[in-house]
């Protein structure tokens, strides 16, 4: 009897040691919804100030969006929470946050401006990022809208933004831009069972994958954001944009 009685303490050794790999990623599930973003712990040194110079090997910085002022044209003080966009010297100028709802807010304007005579050939971005599936959506419409791309000097295009630049038929950034990729936050997680928030996780990041190849952007370019928790954000370096392609003409 005892060698059943052993086996069945082995099984619940196993058992037990399951439900606490769960109840753990569980809980840093949580922690990530309170904090709007999930991360696994790191050891390394934090991140310096997102002004300071970046050099290759170099590219890690602090990133808090409310932080972030706008440096485009128009009045200064921090970024809109929401995507404000604006139509001057015959571009669009799409600037601020981009939250959730955005992408259907802002593709009617684009829509409607662009099915008249002479629409805009341009769209400027400066923006910190948000919400990942308006940034797809958003995309997308400025992809059939048939528009360029463009960010100016001291422009940002941080977290989700990069996907509403990738969304341009040509690229084109100013080489004091700043573009930034970092883990994403793929909606609510809180109280789900580990192994459905992974899930929704991976499944978010497959779609992402999907939008940048069809873009015709090489989507290794998300191996940089998986590597960087989300109060974190790498910029990439002007040979990573090229050898990416998110940017296809020089400034």
């Amino acid at each position: 009897m005892s060698a059943p009685r052993e086996e069945g303490r082995s099984i619940r050794r196993i058992m037990a040691g399951v439900l606490v790999f769960q109840l753990g990623l569980c809980a840093l599930l949580f922690l990530g919804d309170l904090g709007k973003g999930f991360s696994l712990p790191s050891r390394g040194p934090s991140a310096p100030g997102f002004d300071l110079p970046v050099s290759p090997g170099d590219q890690t910085r602090r990133y808090d969006p409310s932080e972030l002022p706008n440096t485009g044209p128009g009045p200064s003080g921090p970024m809109p929470d929401r995507l404000v966009l604006e139509e001057r010297d015959g571009g669009w100028r799409l600037t601020g946050r981009i939250a959730e709802g955005d992408a259907e807010r802002i593709a009617a304007r684009i829509e409607t401006r662009q099915s008249a005579e002479a629409p805009p050939q341009d769209i400027w971005l400066n923006s910190p990022g948000g919400s990942v599936g308006d940034a797809l959506a958003l995309g997308r419409v400025i992809r059939d809208a048939g528009l360029t791309t463009r960010m100016g000097s001291k422009d940002v295009c941080l977290s989700a933004c990069p996907y509403l630049f990738a969304a341009g038929v040509s690229r084109i950034a100013d080489e004091d831009a700043r573009i930034g990729v970092h883990q994403h936050y793929f909606g609510e997680n809180t109280l789900l069972p580990a192994f459905t928030a992974v899930k929704s996780i991976q499944e978010g990041q497959g779609m992402v994958m999907n939008y940048l190849s069809e873009m015709g952007v090489d989507p290794m370019l998300m191996s940089h954001g998986l590597l960087t928790p989300p109060d974190q954000i790498y910029l990439l370096t002007q040979e990573e944009l090229t050898r990416y392609t998110l940017v296809t003409e020089g400034a």
